[in-house]
């Protein structure tokens, strides 16, 4: 408990609410009685002013640049670690041991394989059916083959549908995406890692085999890594609303695909892509810097800055050095998008307009920049998005299954509507 409380004032009466303080972050005003005691809702639209649950898992400080995994920064994750290691924090807790990862990056790795007669699934979709689309329905479709790892109840059943999440949505991802191409779909092979095996799934084609290089392997892993989690975001609001309802994990992760299939939550990097054909050439670059400097003009530089990052965003750093790493690998001489994206990233970071109002390019236009060189289409951008998010999901999920607090979520609202009136019949109206 604490002793720490605030006053609220409201006509006369005084009502005294608890403040909790984090380990991080602001203080925190208890409102959960508020009703009860004054008869009153809070009106916070959007809910970024209210703590919807306590976590362990993910820390965000946007005025510093921070962003922490159970108390590791971002930055040292990604140069040092690799995906399935974080995603082994995000679950677990703490970094593994060499034994307890061996374990755990054997057990995602033998469930990488779909049951067969989910092939089915993916041919019910049309032929130029979206690749969101067919993961929103294939996800969600996982609790009519996976029956021994939908009871919430069962701590065992818990974990089976973890790791059948991470381990799947590379493969689910990848099917999605032959299948829109009208290419023969590729099975998930167990001697390659996991960002390797999602690669070879997207690129590979019966009569030629692809090898994948080791560059584009580690950025597609760091693009992953950066990506696992990022605290209480719209998708993972909903993977914890669909969950207070007791729902099965497979369903809640649906629900969380489904949203972060919405532009202006899972589109950014695709919006940037977008951007840098809109460009077109890179004589053209100091016209689209004028006008993103002109406020009256709607276009801005999309990829530079970032909502919740005030300062710099920290997962930019190592993305960009995958960036130029992929950029070297490949060229950019003949790719027009590429010419316009470097040098329109140093004309921004050249521009005073642009540093001192740190405007800095984020993870969301590098990592555009590196999907577009390893041809992937705009898009698979949300599909990899969401293959990186699925175990923030699932973490975050667990965390709350876990919790003897859980509530069903009920925001409630602000009525404006009419208020009692009568019915009156149609002869009359």
């Amino acid at each position: 408990m604490t002793d720490r409380t605030a006053k609220l004032t409201i006509e006369d009466k005084d009502f005294e609410l608890p403040i909790f303080s984090p380990t991080a972050g602001p203080d925190v005003v208890d409102i959960r009685k508020l009703y009860a005691q004054a008869g009153v809702f809070t009106y916070d639209p959007g809910f970024t002013s209210t703590a919807s649950c306590d976590s362990t898992i993910t820390f965000i400080d946007g005025d510093k640049g921070e962003l922490l995994h159970r108390g590791y920064p971002i930055d040292q994750l990604a140069a040092s670690s690799h995906y399935l290691e974080v995603c082994y924090l995000l679950l677990y807790g703490e970094l593994p041991s060499a034994a307890q990862l061996e374990d755990f990056e054997s057990r995602v790795t033998k469930h990488t394989m779909l049951h067969e007669q989910m092939v089915y699934f993916f041919r019910g979709f049309r032929r130029d059916a979206h690749p969101m689309a067919i993961m929103t329905g294939v996800v969600g479709a996982m609790s009519a083959f996976y029956h021994d790892s939908t009871d919430i109840s069962d701590p065992w059943q818990r974990e089976v549908a973890s790791i059948r999440l991470v381990a799947k949505m590379p493969t689910i991802a990848a099917w999605a995406y032959k299948y829109s191409i009208g290419q023969p779909l590729v099975y998930p092979r167990n001697d390659m890692d996991y960002a390797s095996n999602f690669l070879r799934m997207c690129f590979s084609v019966p009569a030629e085999e692809y090898e994948v290089n080791p560059i584009l392997s580690r950025a597609m892993d760091r693009i992953f890594t950066l990506h696992a989690d990022h605290e209480q975001n719209a998708s993972t609001s909903t993977v914890r609303l669909a969950s207070s309802s007791g729902a099965n994990p497979f369903a809640c992760i649906a629900a969380g695909i489904a949203c972060l299939w919405g532009p202006a939550h899972g589109g950014a990097n695709q919006a940037c892509l977008e951007m840098l054909r809109e460009i077109g050439t890179p004589d053209r670059i100091p016209e689209f810097i004028a006008r993103a400097k002109d406020k009256s003009d709607p276009f801005r530089l999309m990829g530079f800055g970032h909502r919740v990052y005030k300062n710099f965003d920290p997962r930019a750093k190592v993305m960009k050095q995958s960036a130029d790493e992929v950029l070297d690998l490949l060229g950019v001489e003949d790719n027009p998008i590429l010419q316009v994206a470097k040098e329109l990233e140093e004309a921004a970071l050249a521009d005073p307009y642009f540093t001192d109002k740190k405007l800095f390019p984020n993870v969301d236009f590098y990592s555009g920049i590196i999907l577009e060189a390893m041809g992937f289409p705009t898009s698979m951008f949300t599909p990899i998005f969401a293959v990186s998010r699925t175990v923030g999901w699932i973490s975050q999920w667990k965390e709350m299954i876990e919790d003897p607090a859980m509530k069903i979520g009920r925001p409630r609202q602000l009525y404006k509507g009419a208020t009692m009136r009568d019915y009156v019949d149609i002869e009359k109206r």
